[in-house]
């Protein structure tokens, strides 16, 4: 049965958020809350948690999965940034967009996708979510939480954890979070000299983005 980590919405206590850590570095999957709509995370290098992740969103690897990092510097170890690129990355982060970009070496090829070495990346702006990126030390494996053959992100604790309380380590609520996924911009036209490609409107702006 999944954990359930009630924190603080300004204030999360880091005693529960670094149990939460502890999980995702045993391979759990945890949901969390964002910026826009709750999201589930595992560990970065562990494949098993990577292959579960799919298999709760029933998605395969075609399928884009996102980086959640700390900050601009982290995100630009995991993706090749221009400097163009990174100035509309600037304009954007921390906030609810996810950019696509050509993933480094740094990113296992088992989740980036397979045909464009592409991966998504995101710097969040939510408390909880940043300490607990920075409790685990490292960027977390993510993916909205939309559960299979339904169309809008989950946002409640209670319901996630009673829908999914046998397939996910632990449910971190953190009170309401937005209804809405992430914007999704694709950047690697503008690496050959094209325009950012809109993929999915979400909660973030356009205008920000020049869209």
């Amino acid at each position: 049965m999944a954990q359930y980590f009630e924190v603080h919405p300004e204030n999360p206590q880091p005693r529960l958020l670094k149990q939460a850590a502890a999980l995702l570095t045993r391979g759990g999957i945890v949901a969390v809350p964002t910026d826009s709509s709750y999201a589930l995370v595992c560990h970065l290098d562990d494949k098993d948690a990577a292959d579960r992740l799919r298999r709760i969103r029933r998605v395969d690897e075609r399928h884009h999965l996102t980086l959640l990092c700390r900050d601009l510097s982290e995100l630009a170890n995991y993706a090749r940034v221009d400097n163009r690129q990174y100035r509309l990355l600037k304009t954007a982060t921390p906030g609810p967009y996810t950019f696509i970009l050509e993933a480094t070496k740094e990113v296992p090829r088992r989740v980036s996708h397979p045909q464009r070495k592409t991966i998504g990346l995101r710097v969040p702006e939510h408390r909880t979510l940043s300490d607990l990126i920075e409790l685990h030390g490292a960027p977390l494996l993510a993916t909205t939480f939309i559960p299979p053959d339904e169309t809008e992100p989950l946002n409640d604790a209670h319901e996630i954890r009673e829908r999914f309380e046998h397939e996910l380590a632990a449910v971190i609520d953190a009170g309401a979070c937005p209804s809405q996924p992430t914007t999704v911009v694709d950047l690697v036209p503008m690496g050959t000299g094209g325009e950012p490609e809109l993929i999915r409107q979400g909660r973030g702006e356009l205008a920000p983005l020049g869209l």
